[in-house]
This record gives C-alpha cells, structure tokens and sequence, in this order.
C-alpha cells in the first residue's frame, strides 16, 4: 500500500470513497481471498495506480472484512469494480479483466493531458502572459484533435498577442454549428484589434513600397511595422524577400530582425519553425 493505494475499512470509508471522489477518481476494488479473479486482477490494478502517479486513488475493499460496505454498494460478485466520482458510482466492471479494458475504463473519467495544458494556458492569460500562454494552448489545440473550449482560448491568446491572421485560421477551423457567442465576441474582437492596428505610419510605407518595389530599406522598415502590429507573417514574408535578393543587407541588421522576429514567436511555434526552414534553404 502507498499513497496511490488504500485498504478501506468503516474508519476510513467515509473520507477516502466518498470525499475523496470530489477531488479525483476513486476506483474501489471488491475483493476476498478466496477469489482467485480477484488475485490475477490485483497487481494489474495496483500497477495501473503506480503508473498513473495518483490521477486515481485505488481502494480496496475485502468483501469479507468489510460487508457493511459491500452490501452497501450492492456487490453481488467478485472481483467487482466500480468508479466513484463526485461521491457517487459512475461506473463498473464485474469479473476478471484485462489491462487493455482496465485501461478504457479509466480514461473515461482520468484528465486528458490537453485539460492541464488548458488550465496552465488559462492561468498565465488570467496573470496577463498571454505570450507565455501560446505555448500550452498550441500544444492542447494540437492534442485534443481541436477541441471547442481549446480552440477559442488558443484563438483569444492569438489575439491578445496580435496574431491576428493565426487568430482568423484559429477562429476559421469551427464548424458552423459550433460557431456560439463566445465564438462571435472573439471574432468581433479580431475584427477590431486588427482595424485598429493600421497605423499611419503602416499606410504610408506600404504606399511608397507599391512606388518603389525594389526599396529594401522600405520594404524591411515597412517589416518592422508590421511585426509591431501582429503582422508576423508579413513581416517575415518582407524579410525572407529581402534577404532572398541580398544576404547581408544593411551589413547584416535584416538578418537579425528576421530571426529576432521569429524568436519573438516561442519556441515550437509553426509560423517560426516555417520561417526557419525557409532560412536555413537560403543560406545552405
């Protein structure tokens, strides 16, 4: 037995299936000595519980020791599983079962790896990071196959850092039928913030590189602009131009906007690691 494993008797009982349940899984293993079953099932369960590091509490129950709880939670046979969660049993298993089945039953009430980076993600947003914040929502984004709740946290971040055209792409992955309120504000929201970011001074260098194409000096001020403004992709687009036509313009200071602007972007970010390679094919 380890902090993972608990025998349960009526002193404990009360605290461990049932309070403990409101924190995490509980998953109770009905058991007796005579149950052959229950001996083949026991160590897969106890691996299970060192393996999972306390996401579920194990608890077993000898049926004979303890028949008030037994019959309480309505054992007719053995081994019998059954899940608590919330202070009530959820689920269960009767009989011998494999690792394999043992393992479907508990993921269906265990934290995704995506929830965890969900609440880091929503924790540093609510500290006012909402760069530091990019990372652990990608990486939900990612995981979770593009679940709802992630996506819109993903895309609100995106915004508040001025990611705007990742926001839209973001934003752009919902199905119409998931497309709720909260999916209307944030667009609302990138609608604004991007309007609001066109500068005067944006205006004006686009129109002078529109006269002068070939203007390096414009086209990589006109870059910096833009990385200030969430532009990243136009920005690095500016850039990569430039440097496509003179490796080491302005004595090697356009090289460095152009991978200060990618580190500016996190590390694992897909825009950065895109721009990356197209440096690298440049320069070997």
């Amino acid at each position: 037995m380890n902090q993972f494993i608990v025998d349960i008797d009526e002193t404990n009982a009360a605290q461990l299936l049932i309070e403990e349940s409101h924190q995490r899984p509980v998953l109770v293993d009905f058991w007796a000595d005579w149950c052959e079953p229950c001996k083949t099932l026991m160590p897969l369960l106890e691996k299970l519980a060192n393996e999972y590091s306390g996401a579920f509490l194990l608890a077993r129950v000898n049926a004979d020791a303890q028949p008030s709880i037994t019959q309480q939670f309505g054992v007719r046979s053995l081994p019998t599983l059954m899940i608590v969660q919330g202070g009530q049993p959820v689920d269960g298993l009767v009989g011998a079962q494999s690792e394999a089945q043992l393992r479907e039953l508990l993921e269906k009430y265990l934290p995704k790896p995506w929830d965890a980076l969900l609440m880091q993600g929503q924790a540093l947003m609510a500290e006012g990071d909402f760069r530091a914040a990019l990372t652990p929502l990608r990486q939900a984004f990612e995981d979770s196959g593009q679940r709802h709740d992630i996506t819109l946290a993903y895309a609100h971040a995106l915004i508040e850092n001025n990611r705007f055209d990742d926001a839209e792409t973001v934003l752009g992955t919902v199905l119409m039928t998931n497309q709720d309120a909260h999916w209307e504000q944030l667009v609302a929201q990138l609608k604004l913030k991007r309007e609001a970011s066109r500068s005067p001074e944006i205006e004006a260098l686009e129109q002078l590189l529109e006269a002068e194409p070939d203007n390096h000096d414009v086209r990589t001020q006109l870059a910096i602009q833009y990385t200030e403004a969430g532009y990243f992709r136009e920005a690095l687009e500016h850039l990569i131009t430039v440097l496509r036509q003179d490796v080491n313009h302005a004595d090697g200071a356009t090289k460095r906007t152009f991978l200060n602007t990618i580190a500016s972007l996190g590390k694992g970010d897909p825009l950065a690691a895109e721009y990356q390679r197209k440096l690298y094919s440049l320069l070997y």
